[in-house]
């Protein structure tokens, strides 16, 4: 069965060279995930590394970056990758370009709590033409091609049809490497809880955003993201009849920013609310 409403648009079809990536990188990410899952009985032993204020990587993070990278870009492919965790400082450039993390929500993954993804976006001159989405701990895959359309395990998936604020379900991100923001973020919370059904946070953007395409959640905010938080996201929610936008409400791409996504009418709310 579809997820969410389909949305009232015509798409023009995917081309075989973007289906042909998105079976790619889905293919890389599956095997990344089972990684992830053989480690589970060692995650106890785990030593956490940290990167920044409440910013935690594992081995595990770097071994299913090495797996992944080994994949996608071994030596000899004329492929750009940038991974959170060995490759943070590479740019976009002409060509395909993977935007990788491997495992977003680690602090949650550190903990036992069940809330992290793989998460692989493609891009060919600088535009998203393929991602995926793998929840880990609850086995499920989104995926996303250009003009293809969204899907969740196969089936095809659409935003939420929600219009009232009154019965919304909102997601967010708390700024927590930026303590800058708190006060900013702070602020801007009694303004959604006030007016919405609810504000849920996940630990893991990539999954906010496969949960607002599949209609799960209505729309999402984060003040500030990585490009591999995002890079698989943003097409998930496009493809599936939404918007992710920056606070201004320009058309967002991978990159350091914040972030606002939902349904239209959801978006719309919210990027007002939120401004």
């Amino acid at each position: 069965m579809p997820t969410g409403r389909e949305p009232p648009r015509t798409r023009p079809g995917a081309t075989d060279s973007d289906r042909a990536l998105l079976r790619e990188i889905e293919d890389v990410a599956t095997t990344a995930a089972a990684f992830i899952r053989s480690q589970d009985s060692q995650r106890d032993a785990l030593t956490w590394d940290i990167k920044g204020e409440s910013d935690f990587v594992s081995a595990v993070d770097r071994g299913t970056e090495t797996l992944i990278r080994d994949r996608l870009a071994p030596p000899g492919r004329a492929v750009t990758f940038i991974g959170e965790e060995s490759a943070p400082d590479t740019v976009v450039t002409a060509g395909i370009t993977f935007i990788v993390d491997p495992l977003d929500g680690t602090t949650n993954y550190l903990h036992g709590f069940p809330a992290y993804a793989v998460s692989i976006g493609a891009l060919i001159d600088g535009e998203l033409v393929a991602g995926v989405v793998i929840d880990v701990p609850r086995d499920i895959t989104y995926t996303a091609v250009r003009n293809g359309g969204a899907f969740r395990d196969g089936q095809p998936m659409f935003v939420s049809s929600i219009i009232d604020p009154a019965l919304s379900l909102i997601a967010t991100g708390v700024p927590f490497r930026k303590p800058e923001q708190i006060a900013r973020y702070l602020a801007q919370l009694p303004k959604v809880l006030a007016t919405t059904s609810g504000i849920r946070r996940a630990g893991s953007a990539a999954i906010d955003l496969a949960h607002v395409a599949c209609g799960s959640v209505d729309a999402f905010w984060e003040l500030r993201l990585a490009p591999w938080d995002v890079a698989a996201g943003i097409l998930l929610v496009r493809e599936a009849g939404g918007l992710v936008t920056d606070f201004d409400g320009a058309p967002s791409t991978p990159a350091f920013a914040g972030f606002v996504a939902g349904n239209p009418a959801m978006h719309a709310w919210l990027l007002a609310t939120l401004a």
